[in-house]
């Protein structure tokens, strides 16, 4: 009986685990860390994925308080714009309707660099 009891609360802890890692896999910054990596994003032709200019996220620590961006001597409105204009430009893609299920996880991703520190290895949290 004891080693049935074992047993069974080794199976709850283990389902536990498997749903936790499961459902971490499946918010917006992760799926939007994915696009990030994806050198397929928005349709792009360079073979570059956001990754290819900030790699880890390296320069996009403060993207979300900002409210307006200059990239390449232009100006962008929010974050989605600035994504956009990476998109078009750098990933030489077709820019992405602002209000996607895409750009929301990609928002999601580079909001979730606010406060990392970033050194030449990898993020850190401050």
């Amino acid at each position: 009986m004891k080693t049935l009891k074992i047993v069974l609360l080794s199976l709850i802890v283990l389902g536990l685990a498997f749903s936790f890692a499961y459902a971490k896999m499946h918010l917006p910054e992760e799926r939007g860390k994915t696009l990030f990596n994806d050198t397929k994003f928005g349709g792009g032709t360079a073979g570059k994925s956001c990754n290819s200019c900030h790699p880890d996220g390296k320069g996009l620590e403060k993207s979300a308080d900002k409210k307006e961006f200059g990239i390449m001597g232009k100006k962008q409105k929010g974050l989605e714009e600035a994504v956009n204009f990476c998109i078009e430009m750098a990933l030489k893609g077709k820019a992405i309707d602002p209000k996607s299920k895409q750009m929301k996880d990609i928002v999601a991703y580079i909001k979730s660099l606010k406060g990392m520190k970033m050194d030449k290895e990898t993020p850190k949290k401050k």
